[in-house]
């Protein structure tokens, strides 16, 4: 096991013994054990290999051994054991917002409920409320976290999505009786979350590839198997469905399986105006129905398609019928962000506030990956469940952020860290922090993390008067959504923008894959008033600085170019636009 994985599980005894009850001393300790062991700088297997875990502050004896077993076999029979001792229901029942270790051991204590169905049952029995600690209010909120579970059951993040689809297109591509291959359906078009995995691949052999397909690592269960197509249940939960097909069908193919459904009837309209139909196995001269090959237009590439539409090649994220059409006909679609076109993130965190790493590892981490900058944006003190700065630990991060950058000027690089904070926006619009701190600062994001409950106009006007603050360069997580978790607070989308767009106050696109926010569909909008996008991971730990992928892929979903968004600039020219930012109002 790495580090990471480790970590999760370090954490997840922690939480098992907070639901049996244990001490709290206990439970805190494998917590603040998992952050140890994610920011630690050298690799834990060296660690354990020289036995030097019981040096690390925090790392007791029976830590030691634990984690020494963990990492050298990768299983913890103590962590099996806790688990089972423990309905598995429990831990479902913590995914309802709300919910904590706490909560769901009184729930199962004094009502025994160890499962969502008899959750829910006991909320609707009114049960819940009569509680200490829960209440008539609590008891609706958890109906609701249950409906909203129930609609997004079977549905999943973007980036676990691609995270299980690469390792098997990895394989499907070192087949040798596989041709082409590639991932089609709403994940190739770059959707926030998806329902389930397309897969296409052309092949004289298609009977090899299907079984190559169904027995692959991961594999939890083949739902069916055919002649040239497979359906598979991948351990994530994910299904995967694999379609094989002649070489010459599969432009047809990878466009008909990517979609959208709005998109491909347009398609098929463009091509019945011209004479011709257009489907899954080609572009035919005949309007009747027909797979015959010699009745074919001859179209090796989805791009060649287009063209014989009279259309400008339309990109799978754009392909929603939401304007794609009118700018190809016109030859005006834009040319896209590249990922590898962001320079940095402007809103992260580190272990000052509720993030793993040291500022020092930050630093050295992101620099390796090329970056030219990164912002260092804790939170302010009012998040005191993150760890939040006060104004005294803020100005002493700004020392500690300018030692290092003069670090790696004494180097001769360029790189260099932003101070700055993701400071609160609390009632009424006021900030955290009052405009003499935040004019210290490299970068400020003002960000709603509490008081979600506001009618429409009043969160409205908290996130307008912070835009209008001279100081903010950006609003974070504009809704506050969490995928599949919490629906965005009340607030008018529109008119933030519009209040952005009067301000020169740039808006966020969260890349967190539980976030994306704010949301492609609007981004459209904010382009055509002239509001500027800054791509930011709101890293917490080491892998989430490849979230700037997931980010770049959410901005082509929203018509976005590399001239949209502002952390495509280089470091020279990222502190002139701050600067502006503040001299403009």
């Amino acid at each position: 096991m790495d580090k990471s994985q480790v970590a999760d599980v370090l954490a997840e005894i922690g939480t098992l013994l907070e639901l049996k009850g244990e001490n709290p001393f206990k439970t805190r300790a494998y917590a603040n054990a998992a952050r140890t062991v994610e920011s630690l700088e050298e690799p834990l297997e060296v660690l354990v290999a020289e036995q030097r875990l019981g040096s690390i502050k925090g790392i007791g004896e029976a830590l030691q051994e634990k984690i020494t077993e963990l990492v050298t076999t990768g299983r913890l029979p103590y962590h099996e054991t806790l688990k089972a001792s423990l309905p598995p229901g429990l831990l479902d029942l913590l995914q309802i917002p709300g919910l904590g270790p706490k909560k769901v051991k009184a729930l199962h204590d004094h009502l025994q409920v160890d499962s969502l169905g008899k959750l829910e049952e006991a909320c609707r029995a009114g049960r819940v409320a009569t509680l200490t600690g829960f209440g008539e209010k609590t008891q609706a909120k958890i109906l609701e976290g249950i409906a909203f579970r129930k609609q997004y059951a079977s549905r999943h993040h973007l980036d676990d999505a691609l995270a299980a689809a690469e390792p098997i297109l990895e394989s499907l591509r070192g087949h040798p009786d596989v041709i082409r291959c590639g991932l089609a359906g709403s994940a190739r078009r770059w959707k926030e979350v998806i329902g389930d995995l397309d897969f296409l691949a052309s092949s004289k052999n298609p009977a090899r590839v299907i079984e190559f397909f169904s027995t692959q690592p991961g594999v939890l269960q083949a739902v069916a198997r055919g002649e040239t197509k497979a359906t598979i249940v991948l351990q994530e939960g994910l299904q995967a469905d694999l379609r094989v097909v002649s070489d010459r069908e599969y432009p047809f193919a990878l466009a008909y399986f990517t979609g959208s459904k709005e998109h491909n009837i347009v398609m098929r309209q463009r091509a019945i105006a011209r004479g011709l139909r257009l489907n899954e196995y080609g572009l035919f001269r005949s309007n009747e129905e027909t797979r015959d090959p010699a009745l074919a237009l001859p179209c090796s590439t989805e791009e060649e398609i287009f063209t014989a539409l009279d259309l400008q090649p339309i990109p799978p994220e754009l392909r929603e019928d939401l304007g794609e059409f009118e700018a190809a006909e016109a030859g005006r679609l834009p040319r896209l962000l590249e990922w590898t076109d962001l320079r940095g993130s402007l809103h992260n965190h580190s272990n000052w506030s509720d993030g793993i790493q040291p500022l020092e590892d930050i630093a050295a981490q992101v620099h390796e990956l090329g970056c030219d900058y990164w912002g260092i944006t804790d939170h302010s003190r009012s998040s005191f469940q993150a760890r939040g700065l006060d104004p005294d630990r803020l100005r002493q991060q700004i020392v500690a952020v300018r030692k290092i950058n003069q670090g790696f000027a004494d180097e001769g690089s360029d790189f260099r860290l932003l101070t700055g904070s993701e400071v609160d926006i609390l009632a009424a619009g006021r900030l955290d922090f009052e405009d003499d701190l935040l004019a210290e600062l490299d970068v400020v994001v003002a960000s709603i993390h509490q008081g979600f409950g506001g009618s429409e106009a009043e969160m409205t006007q908290r996130l307008i008067r912070a835009a209008e603050n001279p100081h903010v360069h950006m609003l974070g997580h504009l809704t506050g959504r969490l995928l599949l978790q919490r629906e965005s607070y009340a607030v008018n989308q529109r008119a933030v923008i519009d209040a952005c767009a009067e301000t020169g106050t740039w808006i966020e696109l969260n890349a967190s894959p539980m976030r994306f926010d704010l949301d492609w569909r609007l981004w459209p909008y904010a382009r055509k008033r002239g509001v500027k996008c800054v791509i930011n991971c709101d890293a917490h730990r080491s892998g989430h600085a490849t979230y700037l992928r997931l980010g770049a892929g959410i901005a082509r979903k929203g018509w976005l170019t590399r001239d949209d968004v502002i952390n495509t600039l280089p470091l020279s020219k990222l502190l002139k636009a701050l600067q502006a930012k503040r001299s403009a109002r």
